[in-house]
Formats: structure tokens, C-alpha cells, sequence
């Protein structure tokens, strides 16, 4: 559930107070604290205008500060505890499925001809990026998920103990989820290869500007690469986020809603890169013809 869908106080025989605010009859500031918190959790649907001044009392007077008043109100530690473990194990499979077919070669057209190949490892080489980068955002998140709340849950009790476990099984499968998010050849990370790649294109930029068939002919080119570039781009976000969609999406929704009040799962970067991929695209379109023009002058 998002950071504003604060689950009620369940219906139990217990008080409703958050006992990790119940130190004892010494503690009075955090007593008071304490049926503060208890209190809103109790009006804040029952009657709105008592939870607002309990609000306006703990400082809650803009958005956010009404959002932390919330959160603070929540009396225990997961929402739904009977749930809990069935929504981790679904979330942990889905990033199992995720980590082992997401960054599989995609379908791609057959008409590209020989550019087919060359278009495929750049889609895929794209998609694992855009996949790996979010498996490794996704189990560090719920990693720290469960060990803030088990910070916050109270010794020896259920919760802690499904927290505890579910968080040492994500600790102890986290090496394996995290890699490289790109995985290009080493020679291309190499500093002697850049420098040399750096070093022809410097040359082979200073001899077109001496010749207008080739400042024609090398303008040709980089429209092409660029608008290739910017259609294997978008064609991976596209397929990265599908799957993304297809394997992790409701399993972290549902996790989330599980432990209550703790704000939405990690999104992926799919739309960031197709944004990219639309400036490419806009690049080949706009700047290099305009420069073409400006040459030409």
C-alpha cells in the first residue's frame, strides 16, 4: 500500500497503542507520545476534526508532515503478519524468473537484414542493463525493508522472527542477484582502446570538414547510427519493461501491501532509457541536418 493507505488498528483484544512506545509509567514523554499516536489511529475515520487536532498538536500541518504522523501511528510492524511470508517467498520467485529470463534475447523483426544481428546485441545488451539495474535495486530495498522493521518489532515476537528469517534469506541470496548491469566486452572498457577510438574519430572529423562529399557522406552515417541506436534503445525498454512487469510487479505490490505503510516498490529505469532514446532520435533528426546546413552556408 502507498505511504497515505495506513492501515487501521486491527481488531484485536490488545490495546491499540504502538507498544514500542509503551516504556512504562516513567516515560512520560513517551507516553504521552504514545496515546497521541493511538489516538489518531483511532479518529483519524471515526471523526476527522479530533484527528486533526491531534494532528495540528504532533506539528502534522503540511503533506508530508502528515504522512510521517501516519506512519508513526501504525501499531504494528506488518499489516497483514499472516500473509507476510506467503507474499515473501511469491516476491523471492518472481526475482528468481526475473534474474533468469530477463535479459534473454528478444524478438526482433526479420526484415532488418544484416543489421539484425548487430540490432539484437544491442537490444539485448540494452535489456540486461535495464533489468540487472533493477534486480539489484529491488533485493538491496527489501533487504533494508526487512531490517528496519525488525529493528522496530518487538523481541521474541512473531513478527520478528518471520522478519528475521525473511531477512537473512534475502541477505544471503543478494550476492547472487547483483552483477554487472552492462556487460561489455573488457578490450571496449580498456583506456587504450577508447583513447585510440577517440583519437580516429578526432582525425577522421578534421579530414570530412576538408572534403563536403565526405562531411555529406559521414552526416548520412551518423543519422543512421543514431537513429539505429535510438530504435534498439526504445525496442529494449519496451521488452525490459514487460518483463518487468510480467514477473515482479504484483509480487512487490503485494509484498508492500503486506507490511503496510512503508511507500510503493522500486520502479524500474525502462521509461528513463526510452527517454533517451527519444532524444537520440530528435539529435538525428534536428541537430545533424541543421549542421549539415550551417557547413553549407
Amino acid at each position: 500500500m502507498a505511504d497515505d493507505q495506513v492501515p487501521p488498528v486491527l481488531a484485536t483484544s490488545a490495546s491499540p497503542e504502538d507498544p514500542n512506545l509503551d516504556t512504562g509509567p516513567q516515560a512520560e514523554a513517551l507516553d504521552e507520545l504514545s496515546e497521541k499516536l493511538a489516538a489518531f489511529n483511532a479518529l483519524r475515520k471515526s471523526d476527522e476534526a479530533a484527528a486533526d487536532a491531534i494532528l495540528d498538536s504532533l506539528g502534522g500541518n503540511g503533506k508530508v508532515e502528515q504522512e510521517i504522523v501516519k506512519q508513526l501511528a501504525v501499531p504494528r510492524v506488518l499489516y497483514l503478519p499472516h500473509r507476510f511470508d506467503q507474499a515473501h517467498r511469491l516476491a523471492m520467485k518472481s526475482l528468481e524468473v526475473l534474474k533468469r529470463n530477463g535479459a534473454r534475447g528478444p524478438k526482433l523483426p526479420r526484415n532488418l537484414g544484416p543489421l539484425g544481428p548487430v540490432a539484437a546485441w544491442v537490444v539485448q545488451l540494452v535489456t540486461r542493463f535495464i533489468v540487472q539495474s533493477h534486480i539489484t535495486r529491488v533485493v538491496d530495498n527489501v533487504r533494508h525493508l526487512y531490517a528496519r522493521r525488525e529493528a522496530w518489532a518487538l523481541p521474541g515476537s512473531d513478527e520478528m522472527v518471520m522478519l528475521k528469517r525473511a531477512r537473512m534469506q534475502a541477505d544471503r541470496v543478494a550476492v547472487g542477484y547483483k552483477g554487472k548491469a552492462l556487460a561489455l566486452p573488457t578490450f571496449l572498457l580498456g583506456g587504450a582502446f577508447l583513447t585510440s577510438a577517440i583519437g580516429g574519430l578526432r582525425a577522421l572529423a578534421q579530414t570530412a570538414l576538408e572534403n563536403r562529399f565526405l562531411v555529406v557522406l559521414l552526416t548520412v552515417v551518423l543519422l543512421g547510427l543514431l537513429l539505429g541506436a535510438a530504435w534498439c534503445v526504445l525496442r529494449a525498454a519496451a521488452v525490459a519493461r514487460k518483463r518487468i512487469r510480467l514477473t515482479t510487479q504484483a509480487p512487490l505490490r503485494a509484498l508492500y501491501d503486506t507490511v503496510g505503510a512503508c511507500g510503493d516498490p522500486p520502479k524500474d529505469d525502462a521509461l528513463k532509457i526510452a527517454l533517451f532514446g527519444l532524444v537520440g532520435m530528435a539529435v538525428a533528426w534536428v541537430v545533424l541536418p541543421v549542421g549539415l546546413v550551417l557547413v553549407f552556408a
